[in-house]
């Protein structure tokens, strides 16, 4: 299997201001800032660093735009950094960063702040079937500048590209990656960073299922979520439930139990049968949207297995897994999820009760810090602590 890189070379000369505007570096000429949600609070950023040709925009068209696989080998190449506003739901509102992998980033020529200071994850794709020893390199740099720059960043490593591996290559590349990568951090006296690695790839649902993992992290909410579902499970004899994100697959929670690859799987393939039958026979013509607050699903199969999909609101989707016997009592279910969906309402009434709170705090023509440095309300940097 051969990947086209999403990269290529692009030549730029020494001097600090030569290249920052070009490469997509702070806000382009008439561009709008979209970091902020509909609710007024600032978007929580990811980033998506990596060596050239380790898959990073693949990730990024496949997980979020719904791109075959296969057509990821004709993207065009990537020469500055790309930024991209995710507005699926109201708990997955963020901002993905993808930046060029030639360029070093923590250059001194490039401000820290700018890059680091409103990010809430990083993630580092490892290109698993190519030497990687340049990229442990890359990494070790990479995630010391943004430590110093903003320690609350969550720190996620993607050992990508691992379709065509075996179990034991999988577990061995791994250990190898997660014990280069910890060991020189250590010895480097950061040691209280620290680091989660995921084995992904875009040919099966490993790089939806991670992606999860690192949107969880960036929800306040999710302990109330996971609560939720527990209690969801207890009283209607659920096995595992999922809440998902329709549009991109990301599961944003789940119950406290651990989640079966293969059962996720079996959630994703169910939205995707939803959302295709819904799109030919459930779309009205004043609807933009298949998803409804009538679209639900109810799938058998032959193990005594019943999958069972309902809508939460125009975005969310609960997804339950439960043995047939306990489905005879479907008007239990069909009730305790009501309350449920009513409790997910009230968190999301909370938070926007929240967010306007804090807005009407603020000045309303007052600059939004932006990290370490002062923005006006066009992104546009005003003063930086070196200028003090």
């Amino acid at each position: 299997m051969s990947y086209q890189d999403d990269e290529e070379s692009v030549p730029y000369d020494d001097h600090p201001n030569s290249f920052p505007k070009n490469f997509g570096y702070g806000q382009y000429e008439g561009e709008q800032d979209n970091s902020l949600s509909p609710t007024g609070e600032q978007k929580p950023r990811i980033l998506l660093m990596g060596l050239r040709r380790s898959g990073k925009s693949s990730i990024q068209k496949v997980v979020f735009h719904k791109m075959s696989p296969n057509e990821t080998l004709f993207l065009e190449s990537t020469n500055k950094i790309v930024k991209d506003n995710i507005n699926n739901s109201s708990f997955v509102q963020f901002q993905i960063w993808d930046f060029p992998g030639q360029i070093d980033f923590v250059d001194s020529a490039f401000d820290p702040h700018m890059i680091f200071g409103g990010c809430g994850a990083l993630i580092f794709v490892i290109d698993v079937q190519d030497d990687y020893s340049d990229a442990l390199l890359q990494l070790h740099s990479t995630v010391t500048q943004a430590y110093k720059t903003n320690s609350n960043i969550k720190f996620e490593v993607f050992i990508h590209k691992v379709d065509g591996f075996g179990d034991d290559s999988k577990m061995e590349s791994q250990r190898n990656i997660h014990q280069t990568a910890t060991e020189s951090l250590i010895d480097a006296g950061y040691d209280q960073i620290h680091l989660s690695f995921h084995l992904t790839s875009i040919y099966d649902h490993s790089i939806f299922e991670a992606f999860s993992k690192v949107v969880q992290k960036l929800i306040p909410q999710l302990p109330a979520l996971e609560n939720l579902l527990d209690i969801l499970n207890t009283n209607s004899a659920i096995e595992k439930s999922f809440l998902f994100d329709v549009v991109s697959k990301i599961y944003i929670a789940t119950d406290s139990t651990p989640v079966d690859m293969q059962s996720y799987e079996l959630c994703c393939d169910m939205i995707d049968v939803v959302i295709d039958v819904s799109y030919i026979y459930g779309v009205r013509e004043d609807q933009e949207a298949a998803f409804d607050e009538k679209s639900s699903s109810l799938i058998k199969l032959n193990n005594g297995t019943v999958l069972y999909l309902r809508e939460v609101n125009k975005f969310l989707a609960l997804v339950c897994i439960l043995r047939e016997d306990n489905f005879e009592h479907k008007g239990i279910i069909d009730y305790n999820f009501l309350c449920f969906r009513k409790a997910i309402q009230q968190v999301f009434e909370l938070r926007n009760k929240t967010n306007q709170m804090l807005n009407m705090c603020n000045v309303a023509s007052s600059p939004i810090m932006n990290g370490n440095n002062l923005v006006d309300d066009n992104n546009e940097e005003i003063l930086n602590d070196e200028d003090n």
